[in-house]
């Protein structure tokens, strides 16, 4: 099965270089579809000139942003120095505290 999602270019080039290996999302209704050996087709947001396909190796949900970056080292997610502030505060650009609620967490650890 393929998933498409968008990625922010930043992201999306982490990805392709292969220093991001988890991806964070809700865990909303879109993503408690995917499986491990499914395929995520991510498209570079806001170009969408890009796109790159991974594999789904693992899945872990949280209910916390906060409880996935205190399990997963920040390396992981390409953010390697910062700190768990810098890490919610990021997240929290993206989701709000009332989506993260709703549907907790999902890390997607991935191979390019």
């Amino acid at each position: 099965m393929v998933h498409q999602m968008g990625l922010y270019s930043e992201y999306f080039n982490a990805v392709k270089k292969g220093k991001k290996k988890v991806e964070v999302r809700l865990n909303d209704e879109k993503r408690r579809k995917i499986k491990v050996g499914d395929t995520i087709e991510f498209i570079k947001v806001h170009e969408q000139d890009d796109t790159l396909q991974v594999q789904v190796t693992q899945l872990r949900s949280y209910d916390t942003f906060q409880a996935m970056y205190e399990d997963i080292p920040f390396k992981d997610f390409d953010c390697e120095g910062w700190t768990m502030k810098e890490m919610i505060d990021g997240t929290y650009e993206i989701y709000t505290p009332e989506q993260e609620k709703e549907w907790g967490t999902l890390a997607i650890t991935i191979k390019y």
